[in-house]
């Protein structure tokens, strides 16, 4: 791997890596302190700052060690987390995020916020110097002091795992057991051998052992401790004083860092059992092996129940562990973005293969191509599955924006997630979270209420918005939901009047009204904010999602809570299509939104309308939405589509089929032609237009109720009363 590379490796676990933390630094604030949590916490800043070190990054490595010391406070109980500190983490990720955009920009030389670094750093010197002055008085205490001493031969337990280039530093890992010698006698020492590799793989100058010592001393804790004051920051250390409780050795099991499958391993590497006692417990197993092991263990009276049970925790979570490693590996995007390219051009050079095969007429041909199309319809599957995530990915980032902005408004938010494992493709992911953003914090800002107004209503004091995904039609369709005060129809068409956006005179749907929100520097906002409230960012929206080939609709009741839901397409590469024609052009329908197809008859059709099985179905003629050429064919066919929760008609003269179809983007001239999403190239080498079956279907009702009003004025102008009612 090329040093490139392995900047970009560590800007992109370094970014996971905070996420996670802000996950759990979330948990622990919502919920409670979990000692897994916590861990998790000091882990993630030893991880960054070992990353760091490799490239000298010193800016992350000081800060990071400076959080780690602290989170390591909290892990040994010496300092207790709460809602001040977590705060303070929280500002500690978001400097740290600044600092891997640094090295993504290769500037990490540069400070890109000293003043905050200096305030952080400030505030986390206060817990360590707060802590280093109770370790004083402690230490001062006679009384305690007295008892520490009194322990003649007291049997300490000590996990040690050495860090992988300890030989490098030049320190030798036995020399310290040797000096534990010094300080008593080792009564037992087990080697863990967990982490040997391979011999091919195996590096002479890495150490890759552990040990579980037990130690008979009169030492305290500190001098134990003092014997590895050269390693303890890379190394991981657990001392487990004389008669400690059972909930010690639990928390030994939980931080193991192997994975071993026995739960006798588990037990012996906890020093809750010796080899000796495993093995009579084995031997009892052979007669009664109905018995699960961990019940003789107990039954027996040789551990204690609960130290049986962590065990087998610590044993599921390594099997689980080991199972994620086995499923998930990293892959580099524009690796994935390749592959999907070679696969496009595979699936029209198979379609051309197909053509040919068709003209030959010869029948082994027609099934090495059937065959070819069927292998080629399961590559490209299996490629666009590889580029598809879950959108928890962009959903995990909301929690945060939430706990700040009902900090600073004063207003209490409960979020909810709902569908945070629908899929969706990698490109679009990336994209989405802008436009979420701007939804979001607008429904912090102006949608959901103060406390004290939402109780004058007769609503609860805490509000809810909540974020959901689901797959329908072919689509993925997102929801921001909040039960706030609504969008208020007057006030936007009073201020679209003011803009000029509309007439005065203009009469408008509830549909068009609410997309007038989505017009560039349109805001009702009585004040602005720091969050929203100068008219920018709707209408970014809006352009962001089209151009994901999406739309964004607005659903809301003033008083009750608003609804926006974004509607986009599965994939952005390659579709199921269906092929028609249109005079000499040929255009392409994604297959998932295709009702059915029927013939049109003289009889059928009225005013750009079908009667459909008695149902009133608005239809537009792609001939005349785009100009072609008159049909010279008696027949015409309809192409019932729908998108969402509506339907419409497209009238062609001719069914070609299905179709698999690479969609190829628009040239700069026709980015804004409507009613087209795309491009694709058939087998004939010929272009086929995608036809953007959102804006047409919109187009069709739109037309429909325009000529359905027309009608209506036509008649109560020309047309008596009487006439009409006994029509």
């Amino acid at each position: 791997m090329d040093l490139d590379s392995a900047r970009g490796a560590l800007i992109e676990e370094a970014r996971d890596l905070l996420m996670s933390m802000e996950s759990a630094l979330l948990t622990i604030e919502d919920e409670s302190v979990s000692e897994d949590e916590i861990a998790a916490l000091f882990r993630v800043a030893h991880t960054i700052k070992g990353s760091a070190g490799l490239f000298a990054l010193d800016l992350i490595v000081d800060f990071t060690h400076s959080m780690e010391s602290v989170l390591d406070l909290v892990r040994s109980k010496e300092v207790t987390i709460d809602g001040i500190m977590i705060s303070l983490l929280l500002h500690c990720k978001d400097y740290l995020s600044l600092l891997i955009g640094a090295v993504e920009n290769k500037t990490e030389h540069i400070d890109p916020d000293s003043k905050n670094r200096n305030l952080l750093l400030t505030q986390l010197d206060f817990y360590l110097n707060t802590s280093n002055s109770l370790k004083v008085l402690e230490v001062d205490n006679p009384i305690e002091k007295d008892q520490q001493t009194s322990r003649d031969d007291a049997h300490w337990h000590i996990s040690l795992r050495f860090a992988k280039h300890i030989l490098q530093n030049g320190l030798d890992p036995l020399a310290f057991i040797t000096y534990l010698a010094t300080l008593g006698r080792i009564s037992y020492i087990y080697t863990i051998t967990d982490k040997i590799p391979p011999l091919a793989e195996m590096d002479a100058e890495h150490c890759y052992l552990g040990f579980e010592i037990d130690l008979e001393s009169s030492a305290d804790k500190q001098t134990i401790e003092n014997a590895f004051e050269f390693i303890r920051k890379d190394s991981t250390i657990r001392i487990i004083a004389p008669h400690s409780e059972i909930q010690d050795y639990i928390d030994l099991i939980h931080s193991l860092p192997e994975s071993p499958k026995l739960l006798g391993e588990i037990l012996i590497k906890g020093k809750s059992i010796t080899p000796l006692e495993l093995e009579e417990i084995l031997h009892i197993q052979k007669s009664r092996p109905e018995r699960p092991l961990g019940s003789i263990f107990i039954e027996e009276n040789i551990v204690a129940a609960p130290i049986v049970e962590a065990a087998l925790i610590k044993q599921k979570q390594s099997a689980d562990k080991k199972s994620q490693e086995l499923k998930f590996i990293k892959v580099e995007a524009g690796k994935l973005d390749l592959l999907i390219n070679l696969v496009g051009e595979l699936v029209i050079a198979g379609a051309a293969a197909n053509l040919i095969s068709k003209k030959i007429k010869d029948p082994s041909m027609f099934e090495a191509c059937t065959n070819l199309s069927d292998l080629v319809e399961q590559i490209r599957d299996g490629a666009l599955n590889l580029r598809m995530v879950q959108i928890k990915e962009v959903f995990d980032r909301f929690p945060r924006v939430i706990r700040d902005a009902s900090q600073d408004l004063e207003k209490q938010i409960e979020l909810k997630l709902i569908g945070t494992e629908t899929e969706l493709d990698k490109s679009m992911i990336e994209k989405l979270n802008d436009p979420l953003m701007h939804i979001v914090r607008n429904a912090i800002d102006h949608g959901i209420e103060p406390p004290h107004e939402r109780i004058a209503k007769g609503k609860p004091a805490q509000g809810e918005l909540t974020l959901s995904a689901f797959h329908e039609s072919g689509s993925v369709v997102i929801e921001i939901s909040d039960d706030g005060a609504g969008l208020n129809k007057e006030r936007i068409l009073k201020k679209a009047i003011e803009k000029k956006l509309i007439n005065k005179d203009a009469v408008l749907n509830e549909y068009e009204i609410y997309q007038l929100i989505f017009e560039p520097g349109f805001s009702t906002a009585e004040k602005i904010t720091h969050l929203s409230g100068r008219g920018v960012g709707m209408d970014v929206v809006r352009r962001n999602i089209e151009q994901l080939r999406g739309e964004v609709e607005v659903l809301s009741e003033e008083g009750t809570g608003s609804i926006f839901r974004i509607r986009l397409p599965l994939t952005m590469a390659i579709i199921d299509g269906f092929q028609v024609q249109v005079a000499n052009a040929t255009f392409v329908i994604p297959l998932d939104l295709v009702l059915e197809c029927a013939d049109l008859t003289p009889e059928s059709e009225q005013h750009n309308f079908v009667n459909l099985r008695g149902k009133v179905l608005p239809f537009i003629r792609l001939r005349d939405l785009f100009d072609l050429p008159e049909n010279t064919a008696e027949r015409e066919s309809i192409v019932i589509v729908q998108y969402g929760q509506n339907r419409a008609g497209l009238v062609v003269d001719k069914l070609i089929g299905e179709f698999q179809a690479v969609i190829k983007p628009l040239g700069l001239l026709f980015r804004e032609v409507k009613g087209i999403s795309g491009s694709t190239i058939l087998g004939t080498g010929q272009v086929a237009l995608i036809l953007d079956i959102a804006q047409l279907v919109q187009f069709a009702h739109k037309k429909s109720h325009i000529e359905q009003t027309s009608q209506i004025r036509h008649l109560s102008i020309k047309t008596p009363l009487s006439l009409i009612n006994n029509k």
